[in-house]
């Protein structure tokens, strides 16, 4: 029998990092030292008393469900954390916690858009932004943003990207994969454009932890009340607590499309996983010690890291201001090596020089790379020079 797919998962693009996952799994099999830089997770534990908080909950039989949306105690924890932090007041009907902040931005969209609605995205992008998107049949519109303007767009840009059907702006700061952050001035001048034609604004702020330098992270939606009342934030504990394995992410936003959201996971997934959501009140209720321990250690990194980089043949980068990754330019590396692609030159690091990063294309900008430095300084260190000594040898 043939079995003839949903259209909906056929408009799909495959991951173009599971060629280059694959081969280094191969080539680790053989015996090969290959150093992954793909890693989009801290390299940290999860703090202790988060682990001991979920354990004790366990203990105490606290095993059963919870309402689809997240637990009470749960939802004041995050709010409490967002007054804390962004001095926004949201009530537990304005929030709603799923099964990470993937499973948050997949349930806003099936809830939000209708076949052929625009959702205005900036490239470079999250892989899984279009293609969830996709999935609840809009349409991705694609603005981008340039190199020289430090990967974003301007308000210009965005003016012109909306049309009728637009019903969504993605905002991504600190962005993955560039590690850019929008300071409030320019927040506050693409928020006019979304006012002024009514879209709403999907603000992941899941890296809002990880700043450097004398950078700071502006939320879009405690720019004015007006704002807030268009912008559906997201986050969740994944990267700031390093529990990317434990699933709770949140949204929080207008209370008709939170009710939307929570009656679609009641049928869907059903609550978050009760230990996680234990686990996650103690990560915003308890000691945020871990938390600065982890941003320290990824700035250090960085720090040291990226003065090597920049001093490879052909390759120029961006210094990141949040996040974990560097997104060098490497076209023309990829040229003086020989290379056609980028995408080519990836592949030829991989099998010559044992060093697996993920190809630009992935995420709209074909002539660059993504590099995560949520690894040891001494992986980062042989990683680089690799890189160094493989462009070296290639242009002699």
């Amino acid at each position: 029998m043939t079995i003839h797919l949903a259209n909906r998962v056929e408009t799909l693009t495959p991951s173009t990092t599971l060629a280059i996952t694959a081969k280094a799994k191969e080539l680790r099999a053989q015996g090969m030292d290959v150093i992954g830089l793909g890693a989009g997770e801290p390299d940290f534990n999860t703090p202790n008393n988060i682990i001991e908080a979920a354990y004790r909950s366990m203990k105490e039989g606290k095993t059963k469900y919870t309402p689809a949306g997240g637990s009470p105690e749960l939802k004041q924890a995050i709010i409490a954390k967002l007054k804390k932090d962004q001095g926004l007041e949201y009530t537990p009907a304005e929030v709603i916690v799923g099964n990470g902040a993937k499973h948050i931005l997949y349930t806003l969209f099936q809830v939000l858009l209708n076949p052929d609605d625009e959702v205005v995205i900036p490239t470079p992008y999250w892989v899984s932004y279009p293609e969830q998107v996709k999935l609840a049949g809009g349409v991705p519109v694609y603005v981008d943003g340039e190199e020289q303007q430090d990967f974003k767009i301007t308000p210009e840009q965005l003016e012109e990207a909306i049309t009728p059907k637009t019903k969504a702006f993605i905002l991504n700061s600190p962005s993955n994969p560039t590690g850019m952050l929008y300071t409030k001035d320019e927040l506050v001048a693409l928020g006019e454009i979304c006012l002024k034609h009514q879209v709403y604004i999907v603000s992941d702020e899941i890296y809002e932890k990880l700043i450097y330098g004398d950078n700071s992270h502006t939320s879009i939606a405690e720019i004015s009340q007006d704002l807030k009342e268009i912008t559906i934030l997201i986050n969740g504990v994944s990267k700031s607590h390093s529990m990317t394995g434990w699933r709770i992410g949140y949204a929080a936003g207008d209370k008709q499309l939170i009710a939307a959201m929570t009656d679609l996971a009641s049928h869907s997934t059903s609550n978050p996983t009760t230990t996680s959501q234990f686990g996650a009140i103690e990560a915003y209720n308890g000691s945020q010690a871990a938390v600065e321990t982890m941003r320290t250690a990824f700035e250090e990194r960085l720090n040291i890291i990226y003065p090597k980089l920049v001093s490879i043949p052909g390759v120029t980068c961006k210094k990141p201001q949040g996040a974990f990754y560097l997104f060098p330019n490497v076209k023309e590396a990829a040229t003086l090596t020989g290379y056609e692609t980028v995408d080519q030159f990836v592949a030829g690091l991989l099998e010559e020089a044992l060093v697996a990063v993920v190809p630009g294309s992935g995420f709209g900008s074909a002539d660059n790379i993504r590099l995560s430095y949520a690894t040891s300084l001494e992986n980062l260190e042989e990683a680089i020079k690799r890189i160094h000594t493989f462009v070296q040898n290639k242009i002699k």
